[in-house]
């Protein structure tokens, strides 16, 4: 049978998202990476990566949290770029509204804001989240709003211990609906610690999102 071309629909509308233990049933556990081990996984990809989710809430407040797995991103045009430096030695899947499927040389077409899960094997726990970041003329493009472009470099730092980060108004900008405990968290402690500018880039783009976002005032 021949697989089908192009990245997978949307899921149905009855596809509901699993609850922790369904999804370690279903798909498996998480042994993530962490700001320590994922610059040796990450050795030899010569295109951009930064870190971004919690991590780089916790490395720029110096606040430990907790993290349920390691996300990266990568701009969507290094996708294929990316499965070639996995090569054999690890099974990346590809993840688009709730689908997975295999992201090997039967299913190369990937959607620009989907993600890639990366395991050694289907018996071996997910050790990295890689959601795609969409770019235009190698730029960073926000997901959230298309026609919001910005150069990497004004997007992202590189901290003390020399890997790159999303900046966090940047990462508060994806947190912005508050709707997880975790997000809310690391508003009330990220948010006094940034300067006028952070500020003011978060307050401009959540406007763009939601004008009625507390944060847009």
């Amino acid at each position: 049978m021949t697989p089908p071309l192009g990245p997978p629909v949307p899921a149905p509308p009855g596809a509901g998202h699993l609850g922790p233990a369904a999804f370690d049933r279903w798909y498996g556990g998480w042994d993530p990476l962490d700001p320590t081990t994922i610059a040796a996984f990450m050795e030899g990809f010569d295109r951009p990566w930064w870190i971004i989710g919690g991590w780089s809430i916790e490395v720029f407040t110096g606040v430990p949290r907790d993290h349920e797995d390691m996300d990266i991103s990568i701009l969507s045009d290094d996708a294929e770029a990316f499965r070639l430096f996995l090569g054999e030695r690890w099974t990346p899947w590809n993840v688009d509204d709730g689908w997975f499927r295999p992201f090997d040389d039967r299913f190369t077409d990937v959607r620009p804001d989907s993600q890639v899960w990366v395991r050694r094997d289907a018996r071996s726990p997910w050790v990295l989240d890689v959601p795609f970041t969409p770019s235009t003329d190698r730029r960073w493009g926000n997901k959230r709003h298309p026609a919001h472009t910005e150069d990497l470099d004004d997007v992202t730092w590189v901290a003390p211990d020399g890997l790159r980060y999303a900046r966090p108004e940047v990462t508060l900008m994806f947190k912005a609906a508050q709707v997880r405990e975790k997000d809310r968290r690391d508003a009330e402690v990220a948010l006094p610690m940034l300067d006028a500018r952070a500020r003011r880039w978060l307050r401009d783009t959540v406007a763009l999102l939601d004008p009625r976002h507390p944060w847009a005032d």
